[in-house]
């Protein structure tokens, strides 16, 4: 008998049978990649046939790589910017909330059409994090989605209420970051 000298894993939970279900994906934490893990099921489910549709909630009108990788997928990959940069910036409580209840809507009509297989809320859970939008209502409105109907939601501070429901929850955690050596973000990288 040779004597094992790796650490991979030789034993694994077989699954008996497969079951479809649209899931529901959290990204969360601290750490850089929440919204470009979304962009990579986003490639792969385009890969597979999907329509995906991306609600971006804080993000501004700056040009961004996945905005113009997105467009070079046609129908097939819709991104609509719905907020006006970082809220940090705008300072205005009222307009914050009027901004995150409008793209709320416009994710409520996604999630519930019967086009989109892939439905991405980017950054949703900083606007319940700052209490612009109601993280049970969110979560309620997620129960009611069509059976098959995929939901990533991004963004720092997911609430209980989302991890509750969700299927999946990741969370990024920074150990190192160039923002702190003073390097800028990186065109292609980082935006």
């Amino acid at each position: 008998m040779t004597e094992r000298t790796d650490n991979a894993p030789r034993v694994h939970k077989e699954i008996k049978e497969f079951t479809k279900k649209g899931l529901i994906l959290v990204n969360t934490g601290t750490g850089k990649g929440k919204s470009t893990a979304a962009f990579g099921t986003a490639l792969r489910a385009i890969g597979r046939g999907y329509k995906v549709a991306m609600v971006q909630f804080i993000k501004g009108k700056w040009k961004t790589g996945e905005v113009e990788a997105a467009k070079k997928f046609g129908d097939q990959f819709q991104i609509e910017i719905m907020g006006e940069g970082f809220t940090w910036d705008t300072k205005n409580f009222e307009q914050d909330v009027k901004m995150a209840r409008q793209a709320w809507e416009r994710c409520k009509e996604l999630l519930h059409d019967k086009e989109h297989g892939l439905v991405i809320f980017d950054e949703i859970n900083y606007v319940m994090k700052y209490n612009f939008l109601d993280p049970v209502e969110i979560a309620a409105e997620l129960k009611k989605k069509p059976p098959l109907k995929h939901v990533i939601l991004t963004g720092g501070g997911a609430p209980p209420e989302l991890i509750e429901i969700a299927d999946l929850v990741t969370e990024m955690k920074c150990i190192k970051h160039p923002y702190e050596k003073g390097i800028k973000a990186q065109p292609g990288i980082e935006y």
